[in-house]
């Protein structure tokens, strides 16, 4: 009776550790679930959201990996992402945290913000008003803005919220390294 009862735990351990390995070697290779934790995305993704990402469409780097090994600086099978694609990304500075962003500038690109209107490269980026005066919760902040269809350069269109006063109005240029 103790046998059998020994065999089934381990059994029952055996199939719970090759359930762990299939899970991290998919978290790490393939996909990778991330939750939206902030209103910095609306109205695309909303507060709540949980989505999942690929992790293999621009390569692998120390970042693809759980807590980021310091195994090698390089990406691995990179491939550029497109103006509009949606990346996930840690900075430099913080390490530990997950950014999910739109990416609007490619290397050598000059961003700005003039009057509350986006520049790439010194072009204007057309942007349709969807509607006006929505509320986003950001924190404990309730922010009045503006959501428009917004057109990159490639053509890529989609929705974007600006808040109505305040920062991004009027920035520098800055350089996308």
């Amino acid at each position: 009776m103790k046998k059998k009862i020994l065999i089934i735990i381990v059994d029952n351990a055996k199939t719970l550790l090759g359930a762990l390995v299939i899970a991290i070697l998919i978290r790490s290779l393939l996909f990778q679930p991330f939750y939206i934790p902030s209103s910095s995305m609306e109205p695309t993704l909303l507060v709540g959201d949980r989505i999942f990402v690929s992790k293999y469409t621009y390569g692998y780097s120390k970042h693809s990996f759980p807590f980021s090994p310091n195994i090698s600086n390089e990406r691995f099978f990179s491939k550029s992402p497109l103006r509009g694609d949606l990346v996930v990304f840690k900075t430099p500075a913080d390490n530990r945290t997950d950014y999910i962003k739109r990416l609007i500038g490619l290397p050598g690109d000059s961003i700005q913000f003039v009057n509350g209107e986006l520049f790439i490269n010194e072009t204007k980026i057309l942007r349709k008003p969807i509607y006006n005066n929505k509320k986003i919760r950001c924190g404990n902040f309730l922010l009045e803005t503006n959501t428009f269809t917004e057109m990159l350069p490639n053509g890529v269109e989609h929705l974007v919220t600006y808040k109505k006063k305040g920062s991004l109005q009027n920035t520098q240029k800055f350089k996308v390294p």
